[in-house]
């Protein structure tokens, strides 16, 4: 199990990394409403080695046979080690190249309020909201543990839950005529 998960994870890993690499750089040229949804669509197409990882365990290891907790285990160790990739890649890339994000952020989600019609006061929160995103990412360790949580680990577990249902796949008992 442990040669599939790391060759899964890693490749899963790597191919999120750079999609995330490449919407990062465009995020403010396609705006950031657009780039979330990019960056979820870039999670999903990482996410879907889960799949093929525990295809892989279930035909090459498994005989053929894959019970849905074997599965699971498999498809959340894949899982695991592509949300750590995500996430250094995230701290890397926001203390290099992504520094200004909040800034650059919170404009875009004042200008976005200002353009709905926001009041002065629902202006004033979108930047509250703001000053406590740049906050939370300045501190590696909590910014570390809120992206996990919050945006690929989701997924993952998605992934990871409609693999194992499609995959599981036991002996099937045959009946010996009495």
């Amino acid at each position: 199990m442990k040669k599939t998960v790391l060759t899964f994870g890693i490749i899963s890993g790597v191919i999120l990394l750079i999609l995330m690499g490449v919407n990062t750089f465009f995020a403010e040229r396609i705006g950031f409403d657009r780039a979330v949804i990019v960056g979820y669509t870039t999670m999903l197409i990482a996410f879907l080695l889960v799949f093929f990882g525990i295809k892989s365990y279930r035909d090459n290891v498994g005989g053929g046979e894959i019970s849905f907790g074997r599965a699971f285990t498999v498809g959340i160790l894949i899982t695991l080690i592509t949300c750590v990739f995500y996430v250094v890649s995230w701290e890397i890339l926001y203390y290099t190249v992504l520094h200004d994000f909040p800034e650059k952020y919170g404009n875009y989600m004042i200008e976005k309020s200002r353009a709905a019609g926001a009041t002065p006061e629902q202006m004033a929160q979108e930047l509250e909201k703001v000053k406590e995103m740049k906050a939370l990412l300045d501190n590696p360790l909590l910014a570390s543990v809120v992206i996990f949580i919050a945006e690929p680990l989701p997924v993952g577990i998605g992934m990871t839950l409609i693999s194992a249902a499609i995959l599981r796949k036991r002996r099937k008992q045959v009946e010996v005529p009495v």
